[in-house]
């Protein structure tokens, strides 16, 4: 049975061009946060308590907002109000940037799908910083664990990626309760191979070196289009460089399950990224202790139950939030014994 938010809103959202639509969504969320009868009103939706304790972080409830939805970090007092266990911003850049040329944002609504292409567009690490603080000082900032997710700026050239990633965290760590590396965006171009070992192990020192100042876990985000082989080295060299944790996974290239007259290019989320990111959710919980934040095809309480049994501690959603609104928090949090 369809709920409000399907049956009305999502048909006047789907009226509109994806990115408009997007933009629009972020621009009522952010004027809300900045309204406490707003925040009141929102709060109609949250789950109950259901808290959980992951890399020492403590969460009201499990579900958290993947990174992608509020890239510049604009609207946190709202998704807090909505009962998110936790809200990941990003992917923030050292540097400004606009992102891909438009259409950039395709929806596949007969699959539940997604399709993005947007280039990690962002007011870049220096801004969202500015903004970051201003909240920090002021009685809106949420009661909830919030990471922030960064990544290479486009214009910066791969060997030079390094120094990119310390200089977001510079900036950002102190608004952070977790940090994310994404490695594994596939709409940057070569950002990817960071995932190769001696990449990632350059990358994970320099950071871990950097982390020392003032700790916050890290935790690395991952492509699902990895093999078994590579996912091994991946693990070793995360454990060998005191990582938190991975979330699992990102966009897939894989547009297989696609018809191919809706292909387009950029990565594929939603449902039919279901079953890859649980198999890979299942690798990683087999092969380390590492916590394993879960991504990918979360639609309902019985593909959140499916990500929890393969070994997730926590998860998180985005595509699914996009087709079943707020009411999807409160399904899953209340079906967990």
């Amino acid at each position: 049975m369809k709920n409000g938010y399907e049956r009305f809103v999502r048909p006047l959202l789907f009226s509109l061009d994806a990115e408009a639509a997007h933009h629009l969504t972020i621009a009522l969320l952010r004027g809300a946060s900045h309204v406490d009868l707003a925040l009141r009103a929102l709060k109609v939706f949250q789950p109950r308590s259901k808290p959980k304790t992951v890399f020492g972080l403590n969460f009201p409830n499990p579900i958290g907002l993947a990174a992608g939805l509020d890239k510049n970090g604009v609207a946190l007092s709202a998704w807090a109000a909505l009962g998110f266990g936790f809200i990941e911003i990003g992917t923030v850049t050292a540097k400004a940037q606009l992102g891909n040329p438009r259409p950039r944002i395709f929806r596949l609504p007969e699959q539940q799908a997604l399709i993005n292409h947007l280039g990690f567009n962002n007011q870049g690490a220096d801004v969202i910083a500015e903004r970051l603080h201003k909240l920090r000082e002021s009685e809106r900032w949420p009661v909830v664990p919030v990471g922030i997710n960064i990544g290479k700026s486009k214009v910066t050239p791969l060997e030079e990626a390094t120094g990119d990633y310390l200089y977001s965290l510079r900036l950002l760590r102190d608004f952070a309760d977790y940090v994310v590396l994404n490695i594994s965006s596939p709409n940057t171009p070569g950002l990817r191979e960071l995932q190769e070992p001696a990449a990632l192990s350059q990358l994970l020192r320099a950071i871990r070196d950097e982390n020392q100042l003032t700790p916050k876990p890290v935790l690395v985000k991952i492509a699902p289009d990895i093999s078994s082989a590579d996912l091994e080295e991946i693990i070793a060299t995360c454990e060998q460089n005191e990582v938190a944790g991975i979330i699992a996974t990102n966009t897939t290239l894989d547009h297989s399950s696609i018809p191919p007259v809706r292909d387009e290019s950029g990565g594929l989320s939603g449902a039919p990224l279901r079953e890859r990111s649980t198999a890979l959710v299942r690798a990683i919980a087999a092969r380390s202790k590492m916590p394993v934040v879960a991504a990918g095809g979360i639609f309902d309480a019985e593909s959140a139950h499916e990500k929890f049994e393969a070994g997730a501690q926590l998860l998180q959603v985005y595509t699914g939030y996009i087709y079943r609104g707020p009411r999807l928090l409160r399904e899953i949090v209340e079906s967990l014994s």
